[in-house]
C-alpha cells in the first residue's frame, strides 16, 4: 500500500519565538551604551601611558560600529548557508566572551581589537534575529514584530545605559562583565526556536528578485543609510550644541537624550497606523521631513527648551525610520537570499552611523562651527525628504496595488 501521508504543516511561531527574538536583537545597542558611560574612566586609566589615547578610547564605544558594517554581508551569507538558529546560538556565545573580555585586559589597543571582534559576533546576532523574523512571519505579523524590534531595542537600550553607569561608579571594568548576561539566553534558544525549514523560510510567492523588487531593495538600502546619517546626529552633536548654550549639567543633557528616547518609541509606536494611512513612500517623506526640521531647529535654538523641542521632532522621525525601510525590504528578498540581504541592510545602517560624525566634521571645516554644518545638512535633507515626495506622488497608484517603496 502506497504511503501517501501529507507533509507536515509549517510550524506557526508565537509570542513565545518573538520575545527571544525580540530579547536576541537588543544586544546589538547594549553593546555600545553599556559602557559609554565609563568611557572617561577609561581615558584616565590610559591616558597617561597610551599614545593617542584621546582618539581610541571613542573607538571603544563606536569601534564595533565599523566592524558591524563591515561584516554584516558575511554573517548574512553565513547565516544562509550554516543555518539562523546555528549561527545565532554562536554569535550569542561570542558576544558574551568578546564582551566580558576587557574587563580582563590591560592594554588599551588589545581591549579596542577585542571589541572590534566583538563588533562581528553583534553583526551576526542582529542579523539572525533580523531574518528569523521575515522566517517566522508575514503579512502583518512581521510588521508588527518590525516595530516591536525598534522598541525593545530602545527600551532594553535605556535600562543598561543607566545599569552600566551604576556599576561603573565602582570601576571601568564592572559594567564589561554585564555582557556575560546574554550566555542566559543560550537554553532559551535551543528549547524555543527552530531552525526554519526551505518551506516556512518561503512565507510568501516571491523566489527570485524581479527588477521591481531589486528597486524596492536598492530603496530600503539608501534610505536606512541616508536615514542614519541624520539620525544620528543628534546623540552625537547634541550635547556640542547644549555646551554652546552654556549648559554643562550632564542631568539636564541626559534628559535631553532621554526625551529623544520617548520620541523614538513615540514614532515607532505610530509608524503601523501612519503607514497603513498613507503608504510607505509618503511615510518615507515624512520621517525625513521631521528629521530635518529637527536638526534645523537644534542648529537655530537660542536656549535649552529649544532644544529640547527639535530633539523631541527629530527623535519621532528617527523612531519611524528603521520599521519603514525593513518592512518593505523583508516583504522583497527572496527567502534564497533573506539573511544576506538582512547582511546588507544591518551594514548600511551601522555604516551611516559611523560616518554621520565625519559627515558633520567635513562640513564643519568649511562653515567653521557644528550648528551651522547641521543646518547645512538638515536643508540637504529635506531635499531630499521633497524629492521622495514628489516620487511618492507620482507612484501613488503603482500596479497590481503594490506599496511604492
Amino acid at each position: 500500500m502506497t504511503n501517501t501521508a501529507s507533509p507536515p504543516a509549517p510550524r506557526q511561531a508565537t509570542g513565545k519565538q518573538g520575545a527571544v527574538i525580540l530579547l536576541g536583537g537588543s544586544l546589538t545597542i547594549v553593546g555600545s551604551v553599556m559602557i559609554a558611560p565609563v568611557l572617561p574612566k577609561i581615558g584616565a586609566e590610559f591616558g597617561p601611558t597610551t599614545a593617542h589615547a584621546d582618539a581610541l578610547v571613542p573607538l571603544v564605544a563606536a569601534g564595533p560600529a565599523l566592524t558591524i558594517a563591515l561584516f554584516a554581508p558575511i554573517a548574512g551569507w553565513m547565516a544562509d548557508r550554516f543555518g539562523r538558529k546555528a549561527m545565532l546560538m554562536l554569535a550569542t556565545l561570542l558576544y558574551a566572551l568578546l564582551g566580558a573580555a576587557p574587563s580582563q585586559l590591560n592594554e588599551l589597543s588589545h581591549i579596542l581589537a577585542t571589541r572590534l571582534l566583538f563588533g562581528c559576533a553583534e553583526a551576526m546576532v542582529m542579523t539572525c534575529c533580523t531574518t528569523l523574523i521575515g522566517d517566522y512571519w508575514q503579512g502583518a505579523d512581521r510588521s508588527r514584530y518590525v516595530g516591536r524590534q525598534v522598541v525593545t531595542i530602545a527600551v532594553i537600550g535605556s535600562i543598561f545605559f543607566v545599569l552600566g553607569g551604576a556599576v561603573g561608579e565602582t570601576s571601568w571594568r564592572a559594567p564589561f562583565l554585564l555582557y556575560l548576561l546574554p550566555l542566559l539566553l543560550l537554553p532559551v534558544m535551543a528549547a524555543t526556536l527552530w531552525e526554519p525549514t526551505r518551506a516556512e523560510r518561503r512565507n510568501g510567492p516571491r523566489t527570485t528578485l524581479d527588477r521591481a523588487a531589486w528597486g524596492r531593495v536598492a530603496t530600503a538600502y539608501t534610505l536606512i543609510f541616508l536615514g542614519m546619517l541624520a539620525s544620528f546626529i543628534v546623540p552625537v552633536q547634541s550635547p556640542v550644541v547644549i555646551a554652546g548654550l552654556g549648559v554643562t549639567s550632564s542631568t539636564l543633557i541626559g534628559l535631553c537624550a532621554g526625551l529623544g528616547l520617548l520620541a523614538t518609541l513615540a514614532g515607532a509606536m505610530a509608524w503601523p497606523l501612519v503607514r497603513r494611512r498613507i503608504g510607505t513612500a509618503f511615510v518615507n517623506a515624512l520621517l525625513l521631513g521631521l528629521l530635518a526640521v529637527g536638526l534645523w531647529l537644534m542648529a537655530r535654538a537660542d536656549s535649552y527648551n529649544a532644544v529640547l523641542v527639535a530633539v523631541a521632532i527629530h527623535g519621532f522621525g528617527g523612531g519611524m525610520l528603521v520599521p519603514n525601510a525593513l518592512a518593505p525590504l523583508l516583504e522583497n528578498l527572496p527567502e534564497s537570499a533573506r539573511a544576506r540581504g538582512v547582511g546588507g541592510f544591518t551594514s548600511c545602517l551601522y555604516l551611516g552611523q559611523f560616518v554621520s560624525p565625519i559627515v558633520i566634521a567635513i562640513i564643519a571645516a568649511t562653515t567653521h562651527s557644528i550648528p551651522s554644518a547641521i543646518a547645512v545638512f538638515s536643508v540637504a535633507t529635506l531635499a531630499l525628504a521633497g524629492t521622495w515626495l514628489l516620487v511618492g506622488a507620482r507612484r501613488a497608484r503603482p500596479a497590481h496595488g503594490a506599496d511604492p517603496a
